[in-house]
């Protein structure tokens, strides 16, 4: 019998694998009652089954394997977490991928897909291709506020870790993210907006 290896564990939820399977367990919470609490987690499995699945035909991201009442089997997607490579790569890649990831996003975006984490830890890189992976906060919505704020995300994370060049990278980004996308400029207006509300709160 394989072994299961301990790839994460947080407050929502404990995350194996198995070979090429990656198990995402959701632990009961013991301050909430135990109908309630095994509801939520049901419908917080399924919802996020349903993201990865509507997203799978538009996008590089995990198949769904198996769904039980609170455990999601995905494909386990092999490669480097772009977190911990993107910075030693030359210029020239690391501007091709995140052209990539922005036309990955687009994709999502306009099947109103949200990640709701999205973030250099949250991206494989195997050989050429780009994998968007974990969908725990995700959801469906057609505003663009939410669309926009997905965006902030992948700036913020740009600037904390890889702040040596992360505006040529969000650049690139969204030359990425604008191709073949109607409703991009709306999106990346409401960006600024979204930056601005930022500043605000941080000034105060």
């Amino acid at each position: 019998m394989t072994k299961s290896k301990l790839l994460a564990q947080g407050a929502e939820a404990v995350i194996t694998r198995t070979e090429n399977k990656v198990t995402k367990n959701r632990i009961p919470k013991s301050y909430r009652l135990k109908e309630l609490d095994e509801k939520i987690r049901t419908k917080r499995t399924e919802k996020e089954a349903k993201i990865l699945t509507r997203a799978k035909k538009i996008s590089n991201v995990p198949e769904v394997l198996a769904i039980r009442k609170f455990d999601l089997d995905i494909e386990f997607i092999e490669g480097d977490k772009l977190s911990e490579k993107l910075n030693s790569y030359e210029e020239k890649k690391q501007f091709e991928i995140m052209q990539k990831i922005g036309e990955q996003v687009t994709n999502l975006h306009q099947d109103d897909i949200i990640h709701g984490d999205l973030t250099t830890s949250n991206i494989i890189l195997r050989d050429k291709d780009i994998f968007i992976i974990d969908f725990g906060l995700g959801f469906i919505s057609k505003r663009t506020e939410d669309k926009a704020v997905d965006l902030h995300l992948i700036k913020q994370a740009l600037e904390a870790k890889h702040f040596q060049n992360y505006e040529k990278l969000f650049h690139e980004f969204k030359k990425g993210y604008e191709k073949n996308h109607k409703d991009s400029k709306e999106i990346l207006d409401r960006l600024k907006k979204v930056e601005s509300r930022g500043r605000y709160k941080n000034a105060g």
